[in-house]
């Protein structure tokens, strides 16, 4: 799987050059089997982003998952939101580095947050421990927009970029990117408005209150306010329609991305304390909580661990950095 995604890398880079942004592909999705394990009284997740969020949801539905299985005992639940997790990915590596009890949530928004803002703490300074599942990233506009398709949003963007707005998560991440991709489309990157919010609720509020023409960010995110009509989702990151929606890719752009979401721990804890945190991750994910939580918030399983992960991770970085460097991001 790994060779093949490095393949796919290089054939993107190769395109990049020429201009084009092609599909990045999805790992396969495998459910872990778990062992039987000892329970641990225990653990702390810390959540590098403010509530309600697509990375608090997956953390406290994971936490809930590993106590349904037994794994642990009491889950305690830390957010430290700001500056797409970097905020809280330094007080993680501050506070918790050797802590045996502890997990921090991340994923590709810190990925490409590291990539453009360079912290002096970055992802070289925690341990991966399972990549855990996948969404893709939904455009909205408001209700009563009269942009009805993704290729209208681009269309504004290129003729009046200074009042086209586009509203997503912190700067850096995959809502930017995927920004970025967008407005690529329209021949003039540099002319992106990009405005990041720490949260999904301040996304809907900019799109709602006409502050940004248009919202990214996860489906769960986004779902209760399409389901409202308070938003129109116009078109989704996925290569094809998902609940509904038609994939950019389907609207004549060349691109599409998932977020991912995954757990680390600290450098220093223990390789054999490292391997009880991972299995009582395995058993949280084989239970029907989390199966539901998967359903409920229209997750993608993306199952991924050791030296399998760790590669991955480092392809990802290598591919936020010259996203971010391709597509011009700013903080």
């Amino acid at each position: 799987m790994v060779q093949t995604t490095r393949r796919l890398f290089t054939s993107w880079l190769a395109a990049t050059a020429a201009g084009v942004l092609p599909a990045v592909a999805s790992a396969q999705a495998t459910r872990p089997a778990p062992a039987a394990a000892a329970s641990l009284p225990k653990l702390r997740i810390v959540i590098p982003a403010n509530e309600g969020g697509g990375w608090d949801q997956t953390g406290r539905a994971l936490g809930a998952a590993m106590v349904a299985a037994g794994a642990v005992g009491q889950i305690e639940y830390e957010n430290i939101g700001g500056k797409g997790g970097t905020i809280g990915l330094a007080r993680y590596v501050e506070k918790y580095d050797a802590d045996p009890d502890t997990l921090l949530m991340s994923g590709m928004v810190m990925v490409g947050a590291v990539a453009l803002q360079k912290p002096a703490v970055d992802m070289s300074r925690i341990a991966p421990v399972a990549r855990l599942t996948s969404d893709y990233e939904v455009v909205v506009v408001k209700g009563d927009s009269p942009i009805m398709t993704a290729k209208d949003l681009i269309a504004k963007m290129r003729s009046d970029p200074a009042n086209a707005a586009i509203a997503g998560g912190s700067a850096g991440g995959i809502d930017h990117m995927f920004a970025g991709i967008l407005s690529r489309a329209t021949g003039n990157t540099a002319a992106l408005v990009y405005q990041p919010f720490a949260g999904g609720a301040q996304v809907v509020s900019a799109v709602e209150s006409g502050k940004a023409i248009a919202g990214i960010s996860g489906y769960s995110e986004f779902s209760e306010h399409i389901a409202s009509g308070k938003l129109r989702a116009i078109g989704v990151s996925s290569r094809n329609a998902f609940m509904g929606v038609p994939s950019v890719r389907q609207q004549g752009v060349d691109a599409d991305l998932a977020n991912w979401r995954g757990v680390f721990t600290g450098k220093a804890v223990p390789a054999a304390r490292q391997a009880v945190l991972l299995e009582a991750v395995r058993r949280g994910v084989a239970t029907d909580a989390w199966q539901k939580a998967l359903k409920r918030s229209n997750w993608d399983s993306y199952w991924m661990e050791g030296k399998d992960f760790q590669s991955f991770l480092e392809l990802d970085q290598s591919m936020a950095g010259v996203l971010t460097y391709i597509l011009k991001l700013k903080t």
